[in-house]
């Protein structure tokens, strides 16, 4: 006659076993293998333990052995079973994979999951699964840039050391412009918000017009220091557009300004200005990577909230708003807080071109 192997309790197990057995709201599966670990370790066999628990000896075996090599988290769940065979062959799902990552179906530019199915003859909650599987995402699309700005290291070091070590008795300012915004008016009344609905405007609009704002935001306090509205934006209104930087700045710190390639800001004559004031000093961002200045940050925020959804019957009206928006955000300004270093930015570019190419 053969005999079960002994099951021997350590210090806290057999208080867990009982409270399974004696349990009214675990699971019974888990109360059932309790009492048959409790009656192993009293020295009952299979068969007798089986008898009284009304299961069969194989049953009783299995959960001795289970507790002996993995104890009580042996108990808790089930052994994961094999499953049934693939539904879908391999080849097609490798196929499935092939073409999304490399073809198009005809004319059309990406894959939706009917199509795909037409093309292999599966159902389209096949092909969502092995999409979901392999993490592809055809129906999305994200923008990037690399910047092919020869200078691109050397432009991104000494603009993030301003950022991160800004220098002593001096203001470092990022400048850009946001260009043609447009003062558009709704061609009937908007409907107002209401209980279940929301805000209701028609698509078509009247244009009354565009202004360029010039804009130059203090990195320290994250206040903006200028704001101009300008029906151009050449290198005299950008040279306009100093001096009020110069007259909203104390005049015993060096200004560092912080702008983009544009043109206008290497004129000649912007030149000659430059020469004739020492504190100022200029920091270009490298080509294609205005997201370096701070600024776009704010003008991305003045667009979401005060242009986006305006409604404009005129140029002066528009720059009024804009005013006011300036205006309020200086009374509770706050800085955008820049943490990544130059290396950091440098090294999570080359993993991208790395990935990409």
């Amino acid at each position: 006659m053969r005999v079960a192997p002994p099951v021997l309790l350590v210090d806290g197990e057999r208080q867990q076993l009982t409270r399974w057995a004696q349990s009214r709201t675990a699971p019974l599966r888990l109360v059932q293998r309790a009492r048959i670990v409790l009656r192993a370790a009293e020295g009952a066999q299979d068969r007798e333990i089986a008898e009284e628990l009304g299961t069969n000896r194989l049953t009783v075996a299995r959960w001795r052995r289970r507790f002996l090599s993995s104890r009580l988290r042996g108990l808790e769940k089930d052994a994961p079973r094999p499953g049934g065979p693939p539904s879908v062959p391999e080849r097609t799902v490798r196929a499935i994979v092939e073409a999304t990552l490399h073809e198009t179906p005809p004319a059309a530019t990406h894959w939706s999951t009917r199509s795909m199915a037409r093309r292999f003859g599966v159902s389209h909650m096949t092909v969502k699964r092995i999409w979901e599987a392999y993490r592809l995402q055809p129906h999305r699309v994200e923008r990037f840039k690399f910047s092919t700005d020869p200078r691109f290291e050397e432009k991104l070091r000494d603009v993030v050391g301003l950022y991160l070590n800004p220098p002593e008795k001096a203001l470092v300012i990022c400048v850009d412009e946001k260009t043609q915004i447009q003062a558009l008016d709704r061609t009937q009344t908007i409907l107002p918000i209401r209980p279940g609905l929301p805000e209701r405007r028609t698509h078509d609009y009247r244009r009354h017009g565009t202004t360029d704002l010039f804009a130059a935001l203090s990195v320290l306090e994250g206040k903006v220091v200028a704001a101009e509205c300008h029906r151009r934006h050449r290198a005299q209104e950008f040279l306009q557009f100093l001096r009020a930087i110069e007259r909203n700045t104390p005049r015993g710190l060096d200004l560092h300004l912080v702008l983009d390639n544009l043109a206008t800001h290497k004129t000649p004559e912007v030149q000659r200005w430059l020469l004739r004031r020492p504190r100022v000093h200029f920091h270009f961002v490298p080509t294609g990577s205005s997201w370096l200045n701070q600024v776009e940050r704010w003008l991305n925020d003045l667009t979401d909230k005060r242009i986006r959804r305006g409604t404009f019957r005129s140029v002066p009206e528009l720059c009024r708003a804009l005013y006011a928006y300036t205006e309020n955000w200086n009374q509770n300004a706050e800085p955008f807080v820049w943490t990544a270093t130059a290396d950091e930015i440098l090294g999570k570019i080359a993993r991208l071109r790395l990935r990409y190419n």
